[in-house]
């Protein structure tokens, strides 16, 4: 609802989108949400006859890559869509494709953040920041210089990290953490300063 929410205020200042309704495994086919029906799930998708533009509006990378990973239709495209209020040059910053950019976030230069990421509200990212494809990073985040953030990782609410640090593929950093230090892939790490606390072995 929040990306639905999005769309119409990009709409207002500009038309771009009809919005048609959902696509979830999840939900009855017909049944309406925020005035929009459920079309059906990922097999209705991958038979669609028309192009279709799709905002995958999940949080949970591991999720949001795995539902990316089922959808074959060469028919279905992924806009990167962006909030009116965020403003920025072209050529500092790269966003991959399905990308989406919520309201308040901000800039700097030189930053390369890949496909279907999900920067949510008041994102910070500054210069030279790398976000790698399937990542989500929730409200009110700041990203210092340089930092690196692997595939499919989840960086909780309010949560800040400092310059020239990586966090690896497929963690997640629970909200309000300070990150100080290097964080490796396939882990949890919570607290000021962030520190490990499971290791999924993956």
């Amino acid at each position: 609802r929040e990306i639905l929410q999005l769309l119409r205020q990009i709409n207002a200042v500009q038309p771009q989108w009809k919005c048609i309704g959902w696509l979830d495994d999840g939900l009855e086919k017909g049944e309406v949400i925020a005035g929009l029906p459920v079309l059906g799930g990922v097999a209705e998708l991958n038979d669609w006859k028309e192009e279709l533009a799709v905002a995958m509006a999940i949080a949970w990378p591991s999720t949001k890559a795995k539902v990316i990973s089922l959808i074959h239709n060469e028919k279905v495209v992924y806009p990167v869509l962006i909030h009116p209020d965020v403003t920025f040059e072209q050529e500092e910053v790269k966003l991959g494709e399905g990308t989406i950019v919520t309201q308040g976030c901000r800039f700097t230069v030189d930053i390369q953040v890949g496909r279907f990421v999900l920067l949510n509200l008041a994102t910070i990212l500054t210069h030279d920041v790398i976000i790698e494809d399937f990542c989500s990073i929730m409200p009110s985040v700041n990203v210092s210089g340089a930092v690196r953030i692997g595939r499919a990782t989840y960086i909780g609410t309010g949560t800040q990290i400092i310059q020239l640090l990586t966090i690896g593929d497929n963690t997640i950093i629970g909200a309000g953490s300070v990150v100080t230090k290097d964080i490796p892939a396939n882990c949890t790490a919570v607290g000021v300063p962030a520190k490990i606390i499971k290791q999924t072995g993956l």
